[in-house]
């Protein structure tokens, strides 16, 4: 290593050390299994939180494998949605009884889409969708536009006011761009949707646990999202669907199952949808994933958005500082947005050896993840990602580069 770079990573390890050292959520890194990788694929899947297995064990040996059946009541089985939507209500900025969990985002998303194109009026038959949206949900969009009679629109977040008018019943789109973790505008797009009279349903799979999202505060109609990326809960946890309240009483479920029924227990021919959010609901709930995720939003506990939001624009603005000054010029172009109100928690990298560099740098002991051709992905989850993580993970990689 040239005297410069010695220099150069020594200022950037040292100011790690400094920003590490006053960190208010440094201590939360102990609540997760973790080892000497630095793990930055949060993004895509959490880390796990280290009480979880013995509560996931709790539920095996007692209340499934002692009470069994008696657990739908006594051990809190059958209210579980409802509950568990309750602790994630704060963490998007929702009042409690507004989200229900189950079931996958995929799911929750054709929940939403046909029931927001229930709720337009009948003159209104175009359902605009992300065009740069996670693949499912234009294919499951897509679907429901054809099962409705609904035109389907494509259209980028930029494009969205400018497609409005009194043909659009609903609009979905994603918080946070999945590829380049740019985040849209949801205070304002949502109040175009509305002045064109539409219906506004956000994807929050790579913002919720990340940054303060305010469905309430900003008026969304419905919204979705993942719970096994920022918010921990563990490899194919249930997704979650919010239904504002007013919007509750006339929310027309594609997927009437037994459990949101009004008297699911009375089995009659008949469907009869219980009041709230219980609406959001299907089938039997899944309640060891589901009993894993309440567990792991343990880790929230005295924890604000706001502070998590100010450590991921911190852990962000110097991931680019580091890559500035470690990388050769142009071999890792940042294609995430540098202002702050225009991103997510993750930053995207354009890299023409993009699946051979991500490769070495796992191999390494840095795991991100990439999307082809040539993107690599670093997700900064705040609660359990350091400053010394960040500097480490720009080194290597400045390494890897520069001998390709």
């Amino acid at each position: 290593m040239s005297e410069t770079s010695a220099t150069r990573s020594e200022d950037l390890a040292a100011r790690a050390a400094a920003l590490d050292a006053a960190d208010p959520l440094a201590d939360r890194r102990k609540l997760f299994v973790l080892d000497d990788t630095v793990y930055l694929d949060g993004n895509s899947l959490g880390a796990l939180p280290a009480h979880v297995p013995a509560r996931v064990q709790e539920v095996l040996t007692r209340e499934w494998g002692e009470l069994r059946i008696r657990s739908w009541d006594e051990s809190g089985w059958w209210t579980a949605p409802e509950r568990i939507g309750d602790r994630i209500a704060p963490l998007v900025g929702a009042a409690a009884g507004q989200i229900v969990v189950g079931d996958s985002t995929s799911v929750n998303v054709f929940k939403a889409v046909v029931a927001a194109s229930r709720l337009a009026s009948r003159e209104r038959d175009e359902i605009l969708v992300d065009a740069t949206t996670f693949p499912t949900d234009g294919y499951i969009t897509e679907s429901a536009a054809r099962m409705t009679g609904h035109s389907l629109v494509p259209v980028t977040p930029a494009e969205v006011p400018g497609a409005l008018g009194p043909r659009t019943a609903a609009v979905l789109l994603n918080h946070v761009d999945y590829r380049t973790g740019r985040l849209h505008d949801l205070p304002g797009l949502t109040a175009a949707v509305h002045a064109a009279g539409g219906i506004a349903i956000w994807d929050l799979c790579h913002s919720a646990g990340a940054l303060p999202v305010g469905l309430d505060e900003h008026g969304v109609d419905l919204a979705v999202g993942c719970t096994y990326k920022y918010l921990n809960g563990g490899p194919g946890s249930p997704a979650y669907i919010y239904v504002a309240e007013r919007h509750q009483a006339a929310f027309d479920s594609p997927l009437p199952g037994w459990t949101s029924h009004a008297d699911p227990f009375g089995m009659t021919p008949g469907y009869a949808p219980a009041d709230g959010a219980v609406r959001g609901r299907v089938g039997t709930p899944d309640i060891l994933s589901m009993l894993a995720l309440e567990a792991s939003l343990d880790v929230w506990d005295g924890v604000s958005v706001e502070a998590v939001r100010a450590k991921s624009l911190a852990l962000t603005d110097f991931f680019l500082e580091c890559v500035a000054r470690y990388l050769p010029e142009g071999r890792a172009v940042p294609v995430t947005p540098v202002a702050h109100a225009e991103r997510g928690s993750q930053v995207a990298l354009r890299c023409e050896d993009a699946e051979p560099v991500m490769s070495e740098l796992i191999a390494r002991g840095v795991v991100g993840d990439l999307r082809r051709p040539d993107v690599l992905r670093f997700g900064f989850t705040p609660l359990y990602v350091g400053f010394a993580d960040v500097e480490r993970v720009a080194r290597v990689l400045g390494e890897v580069v520069a001998r390709r």
